[in-house]
């Protein structure tokens, strides 16, 4: 185990992860002093694993709604009551397995970068061969370097601020970890996105379906942080959801439209979504294949998207608190 100074420790959440899990604590617990592994009502023997491995471990109580934030909130007071003088912690998802030397590499970089409250680096797919959809996620994680405006569910924070903004909003479903990023930016912090290896990470993603749902989740999610923080100068995912309607909903309603009423005029509408497939696939940067598995997965996607933004309307004007949108 590290003995060092800056002091720091790491929160791992998971709900049945079952091998990867043991990949994440261990190679965790190789980097940080303290562990607390925080569990979701699994059912695989992630409790005992944790605890065998020697790390904290925190039960949720599963009678109130679960959600990663409030699991990560729980795990970092768990972490604070062990360590009242802790500075930085890194959050870790547990299908995730820790890059070496990338916890200290991250505690180093906010410890000389006094402007940053939370740093993050590259997270990888451990089997983007295996599927179409794993490939997707690993071209998803490749994020422009430097500054940014946020942050994924990997990476280690600045103690102080986490705590003067009162951590993550525990009752979000999806979409927490930017944002707690707007609000750490409205308090006057940054965030950096660095190149160095962070995770890698295990999609476990080999059906359509799943595809599907995380991307309702996408669209649930961009949603939801418009309503939280799109108004001015924030205007948090505003785009998104534009975008989501622009392609999701109003298109097709034009194109079903047009087949009633102007059947000539259908084909036109939709070459402007095979337009729209080419044009991002043209301007890609890595390979062809990837190049266009991502284009038509981003047009595709909106459909979907366009889902999880009704969910979100339904949700708000029911006044109810949706359930984790799953995709494993």
């Amino acid at each position: 185990m590290i003995e060092s100074s800056p002091i720091f420790g790491a929160v791992v959440i998971g709900r049945n992860e079952g091998a990867r899990l043991g990949l994440c604590l261990r190679s965790v617990c190789s980097q940080a002093r303290h562990v607390v592994y925080v569990d979701s009502g699994s059912s695989d023997g992630s409790v005992e694993l944790g605890r065998a491995l020697g790390v904290i471990v925190v039960e949720l109580d599963m009678s109130i709604p679960f959600t990663a934030a409030r699991a990560r909130n729980e795990g970092f007071q768990a972490l604070l009551a062990v360590e009242p003088l802790l500075e930085y912690v890194f959050f870790v998802d547990g299908d995730c397995e820790v890059a070496e030397g990338w916890v200290g590499k991250g505690c180093r970089f906010l410890a000389q970068h006094p402007e940053f409250a939370v740093v993050w680096g590259r997270r990888r797919e451990r089997f983007p061969e295996r599927s179409v959809y794993n490939l997707l996620c690993d071209i998803g994680w490749d994020i422009e370097i430097g500054e940014s405006k946020y942050c994924g569910g990997d990476a280690v924070m600045r103690v102080q601020p986490l705590k003067a903004v009162q951590g993550f909003r525990a009752d979000l479903i999806c979409g927490e970890e930017p944002e707690l990023c707007v609000r750490l930016r409205a308090q006057g912090w940054h965030i950096y996105h660095l190149p160095d290896s962070m995770t890698i990470h295990d999609a476990a993603m080999y059906r359509f379906g799943q595809w599907w749902m995380r991307m309702i989740r996408s669209g649930y999610a961009f949603a939801l942080g418009a309503a939280l923080h799109g108004a001015p100068p924030e205007r948090h995912w505003v785009g998104e959801c534009r975008r989501v309607w622009l392609w999701g909903l109003i298109f097709p309603v034009g194109v079903l439209a047009s087949a009633i009423l102007y059947q000539w005029w259908t084909l036109f509408l939709l070459s402007i979504y095979v337009l729209q497939v080419v044009r991002i696939a043209l301007s890609g940067t890595r390979s062809k294949r990837e190049n266009w598995w991502w284009a038509a997965s981003v047009v595709l996607g909106k459909f979907p998207e366009m889902l999880g933004q009704l969910k979100f309307l339904i949700d708000r004007n029911l006044r109810t608190q949706s359930r984790l949108i799953e995709y494993k």
